[in-house]
């Protein structure tokens, strides 16, 4: 058992990584807060003072912010329909029996490890292309007209090139879920006579209650930050300007780290929300 001693000195060994922990979080965030109270335009005569909530106000009232939080929801709400579902799917395959099961595993996992500017790329440039793209060759191949993927499907198309992303992590978590079910309840209900679906429903899926929370909770806090991809192939046109991409333009290209401040507090408070939903409505699986 621990003494008093003795954890006192691991909290004072701890206190430095604590410290600089604390440091990396509250740093950003107090000049984010600090700048959203000012108009600051560094290229257009700087410091300019105080002006309290009219960044927010005008922000939270520009047509260009509920259009945006709205496609940062569609994009998460889609990807993780399409990772969660495909994820199950993939990792019940991936337990099964067969040649070659670990090459099998690491080149489904693979596109996990690829930079989202780089998928974001070949996906742009060898997939989607309307003229040279893997898609308008398919298209082509069965008599019908190819279409270009980022401008007339522009959301489909970043949902896909993110789900891509998104699908290894998934695929992973739930496996290593799937492999830890007990067997012998499988057997016994085959046994039983029951078919796959009730199977698959009964026991597999209530296992995988919380690994599925899991990957929810995670992508979800990822997700909302989403920026690479749109600015590589859609540039936020089409109706995908996210939040993040919104708040990017408001500081680097109209040069108002004020107002882009702001932004980034709303950012904030929306991540918060979700994440509150999100706990809420399926975080009880941790608890189960």
């Amino acid at each position: 058992m621990a003494t008093q001693h003795s954890r006192s000195v691991a909290r004072l060994m701890m206190a430095p990584a604590v410290v600089l922990l604390l440091g990396w979080m509250l740093v950003p965030l107090t000049m984010t807060l600090y700048f959203s109270f000012k108009k600051y335009l560094p290229l257009r005569g700087g410091d300019l003072g105080w002006v309290g909530f009219d960044n927010y106000v005008r922000f939270v009232s520009s047509s260009t912010f509920w259009p945006a939080v709205q496609a940062t929801l569609v994009i998460v709400g889609g990807v993780l329909i399409i990772t969660v579902i495909l994820g199950i799917l993939l990792a019940m395959l991936l337990d099964q029996p067969m040649w070659g099961q670990g090459i099998v595993r690491i080149l489904v996992i693979a596109p996990f490890f690829v930079m989202p500017t780089v998928s974001a790329l070949v996906w742009k440039n060898m997939f989607m292309d309307p003229v040279n793209g893997l898609l308008a060759h398919l298209w082509r191949f069965f008599g019908a007209e190819p279409i270009s993927w980022l401008s007339e499907a522009s959301m489909t198309s970043i949902i896909m090139i993110v789900s891509w992303q998104w699908l290894p992590f998934a695929t992973l978590i739930l496996l290593t879920a799937i492999q830890s079910l007990d067997s012998e309840q499988l057997e016994a209900a085959e046994m039983d006579g029951a078919p796959p679906l009730k199977r698959f429903y009964h026991i597999i899926l209530p296992h995988l209650g919380r690994a599925i929370t899991i990957v929810i909770l995670i992508q979800t806090i990822f997700l909302l930050s989403i920026f690479a991809e749109i600015f590589v192939t859609t540039g936020g046109a089409f109706g995908t300007r996210t939040l993040t991409y919104l708040i990017f333009q408001r500081v680097l290209e109209s040069q108002n780290v004020g107002l882009g401040s702001a932004g980034g507090v709303y950012a904030i408070i929306l991540a918060n929300i979700v994440a509150i939903f999100l706990m809420r409505i399926v975080g009880k699986n941790l608890d189960a």
